[in-house]
């Protein structure tokens, strides 16, 4: 009697566990929302994955809050282990008009790092927005106008807004830069910048747009011409300031000189995704 020895097929798709997972057509996606891990069980032929890397946006000062880092790209390999996952928190607001909005936190997954939007700028000189990865927007003080943050490291994001040459202390914000544009820079008239764009991706099956930029506030002393925030989850500048939205890194709105404090930018997202059959 012959002996007949079955070769083992290999493995042609991976296999994979952690945050939220959905199915797009022959694509598994891993959505995190908070930090967590993804565990590679299985890999085969077909072992590289796409990934979107936010980082958390920034809060707001009179400037608005620039959006957390954005990157994405396609043919990341992988191997069966576990990945830690972090998704970067919102920064804080600025707790007055004599303070800087704080940077959010930065968002990681298997060494590819998203660095956190720059906080929006103090009414205090000088009145620049904080760099991240879009920039938060600046203000001035005294008719002196601040410049707005860099997007820092470059490829992330983009510029927030200087603030306006509006004369007389009055606080006119520029926007907080986003990862599709910078930020508006506040006008001579009054008016506040808006936030930047954001940018879309379909990573989980459909468009959607994330990373906008804050919108700047004006001195709602004398003018309620406040900046819009960037599509994308930025927030508006308004009397109060507006929050970035969660889990899109936008950048907080800037708020009025009188209505006491900033917001807190939104937090950050991975989202990894891979052909499992």
């Amino acid at each position: 009697m012959s002996l007949i020895i079955l070769a083992q097929i290999p493995t042609t798709y991976t296999a994979a566990t952690g945050g939220t997972v959905t199915t797009d057509g022959d694509y598994k996606v891993h959505t995190f929302n908070s930090s967590g891990t993804f565990t590679v069980s299985e890999v085969g032929t077909n072992n590289t994955v796409e990934y979107l890397i936010i980082a958390g946006g920034g809060g707001s000062g009179f400037g608005g809050g620039g959006a957390g880092g954005y990157r994405t790209a396609t043919g990341m390999t992988v191997t069966a282990t576990a990945y830690t996952v972090t998704v970067g928190g919102g920064g804080a607001g600025a707790a007055d008009y004599t303070a800087l909005g704080s940077n959010g936190s930065n968002s990681s997954f298997n060494s590819i790092t998203s660095t956190g939007g720059g906080g929006g700028s103090t009414y205090q000189s000088p009145p620049n927005g904080a760099a991240g990865g879009s920039g938060g927007g600046g203000a001035q003080n005294n008719s002196t106008p601040g410049s707005g943050g860099a997007a820092s490291p470059p490829g992330q994001g983009n510029a927030g807004g200087a603030g306006g040459s509006y004369p007389g202390s009055y606080a006119i914000g520029g926007g907080g830069g986003g990862a599709g544009a910078a930020g508006q820079a506040g006008t001579s008239g009054g008016a506040a910048g808006d936030g930047g764009s954001g940018s879309a991706s379909s990573i989980t099956g459909s468009s959607t747009t994330r990373g906008g930029g804050g919108g700047g506030a004006a001195d709602d002393r004398v003018s309620t011409d406040h900046g819009v925030g960037g599509s994308g989850g930025g927030g508006s500048g308004s009397s109060a300031g507006s929050a970035g939205t969660a889990n899109t890194g936008g950048g907080a709105g800037g708020f009025g000189y009188i209505f006491g404090s900033g917001k807190a930018g939104g937090s950050g997202v991975v989202i990894i995704r891979y052909k499992y059959q």
